[in-house]
């Protein structure tokens, strides 16, 4: 969990880097989120912060919560008045409130979210890999590149656990037959997941596969090669957040 923590911090700092020299024009920029500017890309991380903690503190009162939130654009729409001052300072509050809630966290505790419950070492990731998917989504609106870290190791890791998820979310029955993930991460090194025995294989740069799990990207505009019915049919749906089906990104290219 310390190193957990220590990760979400430093994914943390990525986006900052990216808020802090904004102007409050430049919070309406449009990102390639369908109808989100940056501003709603931030909100959207507040938002899911402050649930977080009472996720964490009182389960009972996030249940509650849960039952009653609206939709994501409904929710972004709602914040959409709030000075873009307002709205970054929101977002370093809830964001030290969530750090300091997962700082007692253990690691198996389970925790109660908007998908199935989740271990607080899971949980913690989600958030990782929530803030690495919409940091991109700003940092594409602003025309940066960042530089892939080995922080992608926990998106991954999240991507292929939530392959069942990815099946039950649109109804459809998960493959019998499992599925090979073998990744380059940023730094040259391989990374794998499942049985090594398995014929039906997702191969490519780590960078790819979290983008299209997280439906940053079209299949078509990555390196990655499924081989066997199942590994495809995963990369066509793969998500790797909790909620209804996500939209996903149209191909960029063809």
């Amino acid at each position: 969990m310390a190193g957990l923590l220590a990760d979400l911090r430093a994914e943390t700092d990525s986006l900052e880097a990216l808020l802090a020299p904004l102007r409050p024009a430049d919070w309406e920029t449009p990102t390639p989120a369908d109808g989100w500017a940056v501003r709603d890309q931030v909100s959207h991380l507040a938002w899911f912060d402050d649930a977080a903690v009472v996720s964490v503190t009182d389960p009972a009162a996030f249940r509650a919560l849960a039952a009653r939130a609206g939709s994501v654009d409904d929710l972004a729409a709602a914040c959409r008045a709030m000075p873009p001052g307002e709205l970054h300072a929101w977002f370093r509050t809830a964001r030290a409130g969530s750090l300091e809630a997962f700082g007692a966290l253990g690691a198996r505790v389970r925790v109660p979210w908007f998908g199935p419950a989740m271990s607080g070492a899971s949980f913690v990731t989600a958030r990782l890999m929530e803030t690495w998917a919409h940091g991109q989504d700003v940092a594409d609106a602003l025309g940066v590149t960042r530089e892939p870290t080995e922080r992608l190791r926990h998106v991954a890791l999240l991507g292929c656990r939530a392959l069942p998820y990815s099946f039950a979310a649109r109804g459809l029955p998960e493959p019998a037959e499992p599925v090979r993930v073998e990744l380059t991460t940023p730094g040259g090194d391989p990374w794998t997941a499942g049985p090594a025995d398995a014929s039906a294989v997702v191969r490519g740069p780590m960078l790819d596969f979290c983008l299209l799990v997280t439906q940053r990207v079209h299949l078509s505009d990555t390196a990655l090669e499924a081989t066997g019915e199942p590994a495809r049919a995963w990369m066509e749906i793969a998500q790797a957040f909790a909620g209804p089906p996500g939209k996903g990104r149209p191909p960029r290219s063809g």
